[in-house]
């Protein structure tokens, strides 16, 4: 289920969460946007929510990479 992410290196994962996470690089990305709403409560919108998701993909795959590395490392 995780062989994706096993093949995947911490460097992609970190330059694709980077690209993402700051796309639209003016005026604001849409990350920084979508949390100033959630923390407004204005996130209310399905299409606001997806994209909410959509920029922080890459971002949670990277940490899921991450404890998964440690979970293995200490067995």
């Amino acid at each position: 289920m995780f062989t994706f992410l096993d093949k995947t290196s911490y460097a992609q994962l970190a330059v694709v969460a980077l690209i993402l996470g700051l796309a639209p690089f003016t005026p604001i990305p849409h990350l920084a946007e979508k949390l100033i709403m959630l923390s407004e409560g204005r996130l209310g919108k399905a299409v606001d929510i997806f994209d909410l998701f959509f920029h922080l993909f890459p971002t949670i795959l990277l940490l899921i990479k991450l404890g998964r590395n440690r979970r293995l490392e200490k067995q």
